[in-house]
């Protein structure tokens, strides 16, 4: 998720939209598909994948994201922990995700973390090229927080421009490999994030300085356009899940949280005391717990 970060939004190819203003990190440069008569033509690999069936022998996992599956804020102050990543960490004391999965001591060979402190979806099919460079068995998905997480509701990503990326990214996935499977989890509950944190006044001073200003700042103001501000904010946020789950659902091998992320309560026992917005160790146990039940559901 953002903190006090600001972006530039970059154009990926094959996608026909209106672009924002911002992004974090350079996309990397995407599949260019040959033109008929050049180079053979590409499989549908949307079919290949439509006829393989969702199986639990997992050799290989990538995960991409933002500052969560970074492990931000986690171990330290402003910096990244992606040993305590709920997707692909190591720390033994954790239990992450690929831990579970993997019959096989957790490596970058065999679990890679390819997420971005500070991406938006915009970034998503960069890095889903990255990771499937490796070809991994499974793909986990956390992104979309900092697409509402704006200086104000009126800079949040539109949600055709999110959809748009998203169908990108799963597109990307399907032409490196027809057997990848992809984890989506659901974005988390902004809105229930200042409920639970408002009466702190640790967590009000903290995000005071900048932290997800869209739905954050002012965390005590209950004037009418700071309820509609984060009302607003909370509305984008379903419409990006409800984007997930549709976009996801179409492809056999991708599999969708179906809001078990959005519904989670993170209280301060689950948050870093650095923000109180990025899960701490905790937190990352409880997207991993989650992540594993769902994944391994028959």
């Amino acid at each position: 998720m953002r903190g006090i970060r600001r972006h530039h939004r970059h154009r990926h190819p094959g996608t026909t939209r209106r672009w924002g203003r911002r992004v974090a990190g350079a996309s990397l440069p995407l599949l260019v598909l040959a033109t008929a008569g050049c180079s053979p033509s590409v499989p549908d690999t949307a079919d290949s994948a439509a006829r393989t069936e969702w199986t639990m022998d997992f050799t290989s996992v990538a995960s991409v994201g933002d500052s969560i599956t970074r492990g931000f804020h986690a171990c330290g102050v402003l910096s990244d922990c992606p040993e305590v990543s709920w997707a692909t960490g190591s720390d033994p004391r954790l239990r992450s995700l690929a831990q579970r999965l993997l019959k096989q001591p957790v490596t970058e060979e065999n679990a890679g973390n390819f997420a971005k402190t500070g991406a938006s979806m915009a970034d998503l099919p960069g890095q889903i090229e990255a990771a499937m460079a490796q070809r991994p068995d499974l793909v986990t998905v956390l992104m979309g927080a900092n697409d509402a997480c704006q200086d104000s509701a009126e800079e949040m990503t539109p949600v055709d421009e999110f959809r748009a990326d998203f169908e990108y990214a799963l597109r990307t996935v399907r032409r490196a490999s027809p057997e990848t499977r992809v984890y989506v989890s659901s974005i988390p509950d902004l809105q229930r994030l200042w409920t639970e944190g408002r009466e702190d006044p640790m967590a009000r001073q903290i995000w005071q300085l900048g932290v997800c200003p869209s739905m954050l700042k002012d965390p005590d103001a209950m004037d009418q356009a700071s309820v509609d501000r984060r009302k607003a904010v909370t509305a984008r946020v379903s419409a990006y899940n409800e984007v997930l789950r549709d976009v996801c659902r179409k492809d056999k091998l991708c599999r969708y949280d179906g809001g078990a992320v959005f519904d989670v309560r993170f209280t301060r026992s689950l948050l870093s005391t650095w923000d109180y917005f990025h899960p701490g160790k905790s937190g990352q146990e409880r997207l991993a717990e989650i992540a594993y039940g769902k994944i391994t559901e028959r």
